[in-house]
């Protein structure tokens, strides 16, 4: 089987940002914005960025678990106080 024929049967560990962008109904800007706000998660190489697929479905599964809107600042500033903390106790509990 060659790399190519695999590469269907398996799904994606990264999504660009426009892949990202078209799934969510938004510009590829938005996304970008999100990202350098720190409010989306990514890995940067180098000039580029991808998203973590891993992350889409996670906001996905939060929509669908609340059964309302997920909002991505509330979980930014979860994620930020956690960073604060962590960084003020030097690290884990």
């Amino acid at each position: 089987m060659s790399a190519t024929s695999d590469a269907g049967s398996n799904p994606p560990l990264f999504y660009t940002v426009s892949e990202a962008a078209r799934m969510f109904r938004v510009d590829a800007q938005t996304v970008y914005r999100a990202i350098h706000d720190d409010a989306f998660p990514a890995v940067r190489l180098r000039t580029r960025y991808v998203i973590p697929a891993r992350a889409v479905e996670e906001l996905i599964q939060r929509a669908a678990d609340s059964g309302g809107v997920v909002d991505i600042a509330e979980m930014v500033a979860e994620r930020r106080a956690a960073r604060e903390f962590e960084q003020k106790s030097g690290g884990a509990w």
